[in-house]
C-alpha cells in the first residue's frame, strides 16, 4: 500500500471525517429507544471528542489552505450543507413513507461530495470513503424500503457510517500508524 505524499505544511481538513462521524451518530441514536440511544449517544460525543483533542494536539488546525481553494472547499461545504437541510424537510413532507429515505440519501450525498472534495485536497481516501458511504446509503434505502418504519435504516447507516468516518480519519491522519509504532509491531 503506498503512503500519501503530504505538503510540509501538513494535512488539510483534519477534523473533517471527526464531525462528520459524530452527526452520524448523532442521526444513527436518535433511531433507538430513548434510554440506549442517549447511552450510545453520550459515548459517541465523547469518541468525537477524544479524536478532537487528539488531531488538535497532532496536527492543529491542519495545513493552511489558499484562498482559492477554501472557496472552492467552502462552496462544496455550503452546497451539501443545503441539500441536506433541502433533504430533511422535503422528503418526510412526501406521502408515502419516503422520509424514511432522509438518512440513507444524506448518506449518499456526503459519500458523493467526498469525491470532488477528493481531487480538491488530492487525498486519494476521500474516493474510497465516498464509494463505502454510498454504498451504505444503498443498502440503508433497500432496508427503508423493506421495513416498516424508519429505525432501522437510520440506525443502520448513521451508526455504520460513523464508524466509518471515524476510521478512515483515523487512517488518513495517521493515528493508526501511530498506534502501530507504539505497540512494536
Amino acid at each position: 500500500m503506498s503512503r500519501t505524499v503530504r505538503a510540509v505544511a501538513g494535512i488539510p481538513v483534519p477534523h473533517l471525517e471527526i464531525v462528520l462521524g459524530a452527526v452520524a451518530w448523532v442521526a444513527g441514536t436518535l433511531a433507538l429507544p430513548t434510554g440506549v440511544g442517549t447511552v450510545l449517544m453520550a459515548a459517541g460525543l465523547g469518541v468525537t471528542g477524544v479524536l478532537w483533542v487528539s488531531v488538535r494536539r497532532r496536527h492543529g488546525l491542519g495545513a493552511r489552505l489558499d484562498r482559492a481553494l477554501r472557496t472552492q472547499v467552502l462552496r462544496l461545504g455550503l452546497g451539501v450543507l443545503v441539500a441536506l437541510v433541502a433533504l430533511g424537510v422535503v422528503l418526510p413532507l412526501v406521502g408515502g413513507g419516503w422520509g424514511e429515505l432522509t438518512v440513507p440519501i444524506g448518506c449518499a450525498v456526503v459519500g458523493v461530495a467526498l469525491f470532488p472534495l477528493s481531487s480538491l485536497l488530492t487525498e486519494r481516501s476521500y474516493v474510497a470513503l465516498g464509494g463505502l458511504l454510498v454504498v451504505l446509503a444503498a443498502v440503508g434505502a433497500l432496508l427503508a424500503l423493506n421495513s416498516a418504519g424508519a429505525s432501522l435504516p437510520q440506525g443502520v447507516v448513521g451508526i455504520v457510517g460513523a464508524l466509518l468516518l471515524w476510521l478512515a480519519g483515523c487512517r488518513r491522519i495517521g493515528l493508526f500508524g501511530e498506534l502501530r509504532a507504539r505497540v512494536g509491531r
